[in-house]
């Protein structure tokens, strides 16, 4: 029969074919009329009666198939069904051997041998004929099936199927022996190269070639045999096993023609135990299933089609676990019948069969999709019709058991110290990984970069009280090395952040404006946020982040990842006012281009000569000796003396500098976007995977270890991170320890409780959030939250941090994603064409104390740090800001203004959502998001953390302006109020 892709009708190909056919030679054409009339005919009678048993699913709620399926797959099992490695060899003569060949092979998707023989095809969906199909279950139907055979090598696994034939039947005895040298002959490997038959093989070959020689016994034929009784070196050194898990084992699929038979061999096999059967797979993985198809000549075509249709199958998950728990041959015909009921067809016309798909990015496994189909038929669906996962409702928003309101004096924390305890061991020994490396490289850059930008800022605002440097790096140390150590969630990230900078910012102006000792102010604020942070504790306050759906999560986080962004280019655009570009430098008149330092008036030359001391150049000042007047020669001055004794500069060249703000610009965006570059890099073409991956992890240090190389090489003077060289505060006359009593009025002591309360609220915004986001269900982490703790310790760092003049640090939303996102898993070995799996995050508290030690440390690494030009330091800064935007649902929606409806992604809230009401919401978060920036940066910002609460206030006004459907789709659902005493 013609080989038909999914979708074609066989009897519409059959017609096709015999109206070709019909011009030439009328005697033939009729003949062959005749024969394909009459195949038509009785695949009409085969596909009629599965018709029947599938147009019963339209009068049945569930079909027989389902039905059978149900009871399966529903038996209680512990043990999982291995991953199934399927390999197809097809019989092949070569020269006067017969040998099988390796033709294609499957873990998930299929790779073909391609037609030179040379090398594999690249993974692709299996595109199988609908006639294969149905000619399959014939097989099944018709063949022998052998369920739970006891198999110890392959020549007695194959005595019994052909004892099992001639028992039944369907056998001639006397063709036992060529069955048997057929099926035993030796397999070649796509893997192996062709090798030279040996003499002894061409004489042994010579004898036994024939079919139709019958004198052999069956103790001679079983001595010819080709097939390896062991894996040959090949197979255990073959590199392919890193792509199959170790639990995995073979099906085997064999089918060849040969012209000793005038009706098919077909046998499916399922041994009792998987047992490795030598040479017979490329691998060395014990064998479970063996399909064996031979028949008569002159249908090969058909016959490999069949073989790639049960190759396919036995890849298919729900199949594999049918073909596990199968206990007779109706069994596996129901797993092919509910395989039919979900295939997808394919219009003839519309599609070139001879393209070869590409494995999909993400794969809805068996047991979300198709698994469910049988739980809903007990609800009255019909079977093929079940709604998919992505089209159910939502689920609404809900935290997990850590959120919970225990309504007892510290419950909360009790509950997340008893959770926590169990995996202190694992935090420390699970660190001890190479990607833990570039996870500590990657974030302790990030973090000096974020300590010496918010340092800076905070020692502008504060006229250098707190902090400079030295102050930043050595609280962030202290906070963050205790809060990884003590605290519930280490993989969170302490910092500054933009809203506690705005409010010390506040605090400064207004104690500098009232007379108030700013230190001693911020040392009580401290101490009451710290009292208040306690209460939060104790009265399981954290409870409220419940209602802190998305809508809230994605304008906090946006805000953030606004503030990283605008600080990045900011710094970077104020590096072109300090170093202009010469734009109008003419290389013509180079010669006309100088630069003179012209003395002062006569008169306060010479007092100012009696009074200056010898210049560092005396080599170019005249002079007599040191009691004598000196003289100064002020042409020969420099640009710094010149100025520093009076002089004045005069010239077209005076105001030169070099390009350092081009060069600037070039370190900035370069090391951002080789950073950008790198990243993706794990999913390129190039390379091996675990390089791939290496050089993914490592992006961020090998674009900063190159751009400084870069700067090096160049020799320009950029602006370089500036490190303290002395161990001591910033500002001079101020110690290491504030003092809370003797500089302000004893009221202040009582008043700094207000203020106190907007730094909590804010606090408790900043930290909850981030560890919400941080604890997203997205990154499956295992070893629970501990919201609690992480506010406990938090309020302890406040206090702790006042009393040492130290920056006041929380959670720092962007730095603590990037931390996640350098220590995520994936799966190892995955199959040819399928994208890792996502395994989740490694959860663990090393990385957190290692970045922070070194943070400490790096007040004593000056002589090393200080070749890192801080242009390399904005871009790591940018990519942070950027990288974190990357996910967020909100993003995805702004940028669905800007592209016309038919070029939007399919998204899932678009098939659900009209595009109006999409738009709608995305314009109030729009405007929330700009009312926060616009907060934070004027006067008002000292009503900044209130405003942040306000989201949440804003998202309950939403519940009015849209349905529980949309919203559902485009946030989360609000839970429900729940009556506590009706509960317990």
């Amino acid at each position: 029969h013609q080989s038909v892709y999914i979708g074609v009708p066989v009897s519409r190909g059959l017609r096709r074919k015999r109206r070709r056919r019909r011009s030439s030679r009328e005697a033939q054409d009729m003949e062959r009329d005749r024969h394909y009339s009459h195949n038509r005919y009785q695949d009409h009678d085969r596909y009629r009666d599965i018709d029947i048993e599938l147009c019963s699913i339209m009068k049945d709620a569930v079909s027989p198939a389902a039905e059978r399926l149900r009871y399966i797959l529903n038996e209680d099992d512990d043990m999982p069904t291995p991953t199934l490695f399927t390999e197809m060899d097809t019989l092949q003569r070569e020269g006067d051997e017969l040998e099988w060949k390796e033709s294609a092979r499957w873990v998930k998707f299929e790779e073909k041998v391609e037609e030179g023989g040379e090398r594999w095809s690249k993974p692709h969906v299996s595109t199988l004929s609908l006639h294969s199909l149905f000619e399959l279950r014939t097989c099944l139907q018709t063949g022998t099936v052998l369920l739970d055979l006891d198999g110890y090598s392959l020549p007695q696994i194959v005595d019994d199927i052909i004892e099992r034939q001639i028992e039944e039947g369907m056998l001639s005895p006397e063709l036992r022996e060529k069955i048997s040298f057929v099926l035993l002959r030796k397999h070649r490997h796509q893997t192996k190269k062709p090798i030279h038959r040996s003499l002894a093989d061409m004489g042994k070959s010579g004898s036994s070639a024939t079919y139709n020689c019958t004198t052999h016994s069956h103790a001679q034929s079983r001595s010819m045999n080709d097939i390896a009784d062991t894996p040959s070196t090949d197979q255990l050194k073959n590199k392919f096993m890193k792509k199959i898990p170790r639990d995995a084992e073979a099906s085997n699929v064999l089918v060849g023609e040969v012209d000793f038979l005038n009706k098919p061999f077909v046998a499916f096999v399922r041994l009792a135990q998987a047992t490795t059967l030598g040479g017979l797979t490329e691998v060395p993985v014990p064998t479970r299933f063996l399909f064996i198809l031979l028949g008569p000549q002159g249908k090969a075509k058909s016959y490999n089609e069949i073989g790639r249709a049960i190759a396919t199958l036995m890849v298919d998950d729900l199949f594999s676990d049918v073909a596990y728990k199968a206990r007779d041959r109706e069994d596996l015909i129901a797993g092919i019948d509910e395989f039919l009921d979900e295939v997808i067809v394919l219009p003839p016309g519309e599609w070139d069969p001879k393209i070869r798909i590409e494995p999909p990015k993400k794969v809805t496994t068996a047991d979300k999709s198709r698994k469910s189909v049988f739980s809903l038929n007990e609800l009255g669906q019909m079977n093929g019709t079940a709604v998919s996962e992505d089209e159910e409702m939502p689920a609404p928003h809900e935290l997990g058991e850590e959120l919970a309101f225990t309504g007892r004096f510290c419950g909360g924390l009790y509950l997340d110290i008893k959770r926590k305890i169990p995996f202190l061991p694992s935090d420390f020994y699970e660190g001890f990984h190479i990607q833990s490396i570039s996870a500590v490289l990657f974030i302790y850059l990030g973090c000096i970069t974020n300590a010496i930008t918010f340092g800076g800022l905070l020692g502008d605002a504060t006229d250098n009280y707190q902090q400079g440097v030295m102050e930043s790096f050595l609280g962030t140390a202290l906070a963050g090395s205790v809060f990884c150590l003590f605290g519930g969630q280490p993989l969170i990230i302490l910092s500054s952040t933009g809203p506690i900078l705005i409010f010390e910012k506040l605090l400064f102006e207004f104690s500098k404006n009232n007379g108030i000792d700013y230190m001693e102010l911020r040392l009580w604020i401290g101490i009451h946020s710290c009292l208040q942070c306690f209460i939060l504790v104790a009265s399981d306050a954290s409870y409220i982040i419940k209602y802190m759906t998305r809508f809230t999560e994605e304008g906090f986080s946006s805000l953030i990842s606004f503030i990283f962004i605008s600080d990045a280019i900011k710094k970077m655009v104020g590096s072109f006012k300090y170093y202009p570009i010469n734009t109008d430098f003419k290389p013509d008149y180079v010669t006309t281009y100088k630069c003179e330092c012209l003395a002062p008036d006569p008169m306060a030359a010479i007092i100012f000569n009696g009074l200056v001391p010898m210049p560092d150049n005396s080599s170019s000042v005249s002079g007599v000796s040191a009691c004598h007047k000196i003289t100064l020669d002020w042409s020969q001055l420099s640009k710094k003396e010149c100025l520093k004794y009076g002089g004045s500069l005069v010239g077209k060249s005076c105001k030169y500098v070099p390009d350092l703000a081009l060069m600037s610009f070039i370190l900035f965006f370069g090391t951002y976007s080789m950073t950008v570059s790198l990243k993706k890099f794990k999913f390129s073409r190039y390379f091996p995977t675990k390089l791939r991956k290496l050089i993914s992890d490592f992006s961020i240090f090998m674009s900063i270890m190159t751009f400084v190389g870069l700067d090096m090489l160049v020799g320009l003077k950029t602006p370089k991170l500036i490190v303290p060289t002395e161990f001591k505060p910033t500002r001079p006359g101020r110690g290491w320890l504030v003092m809370p009593f003797g500089k302000n009025p004893w009221w202040i002591y009582l008043a700094s409780f207000v203020p106190a309360l907007l730094v909590t609220i804010l606090i408790f915004m900043d930290q909850q959030i981030s560890a919400v986001i941080v604890n997203r269900k997205e990154n499956k982490l295992k070893k629970g939250c501990g919201y609690h703790l992480d506010l406990f310790w938090v309020g302890v760092l406040m206090a702790a941090c006042s009393f040492l003049g130290l920056p006041w640090y929380v959670a720092a939303t962007v730095i603590s994603i990037a931390h996640i996102d350098s220590l995520k898993m994936e799966s190892e070995s995955s199959a040819p064409g399928e994208q890792p799996q996502f395994l989740g995050v490694r959860e663990q508290r090393v990385t957190g104390i290692l970045v922070f030690v070194l943070t400490g440390v790096s007040i004593f690494l000056a002589p090393v740090l200080k070749f890192i030009p801080m242009p390399v330091l904005y871009g790591v800064f940018l990519y942070m800001g950027v990288a974190s935007l990357s996910g967020i649902q909100f993003w995805d929606r702004i940028k669905l203004y800007l592209m016309p409806s038919k070029h939007q992604p399919d998204f899932s809230y678009l098939r659900h959502v009209p595009l109006r009401r999409v738009h709608l919401f995305t314009l109030i978060q729009i405007i929330c998001l700009a009312v926060l920036w616009v907060l934070k940066s004027t006067f008002l910002a000292i009503i900044f953390p209130v405003m942040i609460l306000g989201l949440m206030v804003v998202r309950k006004v939403l519940d009015m302006m849209f349905s529980q459907h949309d919203l559902a789709w485009l946030d989360d659902l609000l839970p429900p109020k729940t009556d506590d005493s009706e509960e317990e």
